[in-house]
């Protein structure tokens, strides 16, 4: 192709036979054979025509370059017959549709999906494969070439046990997985492949896709109170009484906390007194100091009150990692998430999308709240939610509505009502407790079976699955919420923002407005279509 998009012509020499060019010109007549041989077809004589041309062509060139002839001449692409000839080819290796059953920590990942220059785990799985030979060089520069697909997309930090990549590999090396792994970090593992139909798409032809979010049970505990939602709660409870729910576990928590606190010989009050104006600048801002030093300068406290400020903060650590969830709240937990089962709107629960958009619509298969589990002295909760397709932050808004209402005790039917026209703001619960279980294609499979090919299942994998989730996944969610307190942080700097106090509305007494009319989103704080949301819309949807 030209650079304006047009298809060059060759350049023709006097030499050249211009019947052997031009459709539908009579060539020179063959004599048919002495020896009474059947004559060869006008269309096996154009061939080799053809053929005789194409080296007449090299000739001249070769002939012009040599006399130091100046004219710019376009280099004539050589024929791949010719490369055979001259024993420069290199050998063609069949490539097969197959789906690849993939496995990975997204720690340290800018997500999925290939976005140059950002490290990503499509790119390293893609040039391990190059590497390992399953593609070639010559398709090694554009992953299109092989028709590179994913079943569904991870956002940055988000982790996959199970993942499928459909595409076309070489797959004769009877070890090729083996050598594909050793081309890959340990965090990134090729559990498969299967053999599939050309027509294969891996995103298309996915039935549904399984993911799990933990949580620590501390996370259902309310507002700490004095804290700004906390107010707001009990400011709406006497105005509209009756509609929340009295919180007797969530008050006996944080009364032992005040007695804890108190018998060490701290008056909390002080020292919230002293740094209530420099939260409520941190809220107003979104200043997030990164370490002690940055802390102390930025809460404006001496010496000495950092310290207990310090204090009080292990404490209320501590308490929230001995923290273990009742049954009658874990129950409420369970009623919350079932709120999402079966077909809804959730244009709520993602960017970008109006109600009347027919893609906001989304089928929920089911939604499973595990029994707590205790690892390293914190109580951790399994939400496993197996839907058909998701879209972008949809499951951690889901999970963060949910805990919201829990938390607050407000009624769980508000989760039903933000999926009503109105336009909400529902804070997106942390990407460290989201992971991707497995995509399924229970319709596909189906059909590969008459084929007489293994289904696109990650079935085979299961034990060394939960060996890599364990070492690679979960520890690396524990390890980061034990050393950052990723969740206390996300769940606190809701309690403290003093923004638009509308905001939060819908998880108090008053609920969402009696009109139509949407809640405010006017705080830079809580704005979301930052530059990573606009990336990410510019790609396929979390799954």
């Amino acid at each position: 192709m030209s650079a304006e998009g047009q298809t060059s012509e060759p350049s023709v020499s006097q030499n050249d036979d211009l019947s052997s060019t031009i459709p539908g010109a009579a060539g020179p007549e063959v004599a048919p054979p002495a020896d009474g041989t059947p004559a060869a077809s006008n269309s096996q004589q154009r061939k080799r025509d053809r053929g005789d041309s194409k080296k007449v062509r090299r000739e001249n060139y070769s002939k012009r370059q040599n006399h130091g002839n100046s004219m710019p001449v376009r280099q004539l692409p050589r024929d791949r017959k010719d490369d055979e000839e001259d024993g420069e080819a290199k050998e063609r290796q069949p490539k097969r549709k197959v789906a690849c059953m993939v496995g990975y920590c997204g720690t340290g990942y800018h997500g999925m999906q290939i976005n140059p220059p950002q490290r990503t785990i499509e790119g390293d799985i893609f040039n391990a494969f190059v590497k390992a030979g399953a593609i070639s060089e010559d398709n090694s520069n554009d992953p299109k070439k092989s028709a590179f697909m994913r079943a569904a997309r991870t956002d940055k930090g988000v982790h996959a046990a199970g993942n499928v990549i459909s595409l076309k590999l070489i797959i004769e090396d009877p070890d090729i997985v083996e050598k594909v792994n050793s081309r890959l970090p340990d965090q990134i593992r090729l559990w498969g492949y299967s053999r599939t139909t050309k027509g294969f798409e891996c995103r298309k032809h996915c039935d549904s896709r399984i993911y799990e979010y933990l949580i620590p049970s501390y996370s259902f505990l309310p507002p700490k109170p004095g804290s700004a939602l906390a107010k707001q709660i009990n400011e709406m409870a006497d105005m509209y009484p009756g509609v929340t729910r009295d919180d007797p576990e969530g008050a006996r928590f944080w009364a032992d906390v005040a007695h804890q606190v108190k018998a060490a010989g701290i008056n909390e009050d002080e020292i919230r007194v002293a740094y209530a104006e420099a939260l409520e600048e941190q809220a107003l801002n979104q200043k997030r100091p990164r370490d002690e030093g940055s802390l102390k300068t930025f809460l404006n406290l001496s010496d000495n009150q950092f310290s207990k400020f310090k204090q009080i903060r292990a404490i209320e650590n501590a308490a929230r990692r001995a923290y273990r969830i009742s049954a009658e709240r874990l129950d409420l937990v369970r009623l919350a998430m079932k709120k999402y089962e079966g077909p809804h709107n959730f244009h709520n629960f993602t960017i970008g999308k109006d109600f009347n958009d027919p893609s906001s619509r989304r089928y929920m298969k089911s939604l499973v709240t595990s029994d707590p589990k205790i690892i390293e002295g914190t109580e951790w909760i399994s939400i496993k939610i197996h839907g058909q397709s998701f879209m972008l932050h949809q499951i951690r808004k889901m999970i963060g509505m949910a805990a919201q209402v829990v938390r607050t005790g407000a009624p769980l039917d508000r989760i039903n009502e933000a999926f009503n026209r109105r336009k909400v703001n529902i804070p997106k619960a942390p990407a460290l407790g989201l992971l991707l279980e497995r995509p399924v294609y229970t319709n596909f499979n189906e059909r590969l079976k008459s084929f007489g090919r293994d289904a696109v299942s990650f079935d085979a994998y299961n034990d060394k699955m939960e060996q890599f989730k364990m070492k690679y996944i979960y520890d690396k969610i524990y390890a980061e919420e034990a050393n950052e307190n990723i969740f206390y942080g996300f769940f606190g700097f809701i309690d403290n923002f003093k923004g638009d106090v509308h905001l939060f509305d819908y998880l108090t007494a008053k609920g969402f407005p009696e009109d139509n009319d949407s809640v405010p989103i006017t705080d830079a704080v809580l704005k979301e279509m930052d530059e990573e949301d606009m990336e990410e819309l510019e790609g396929d949807n979390e799954g």
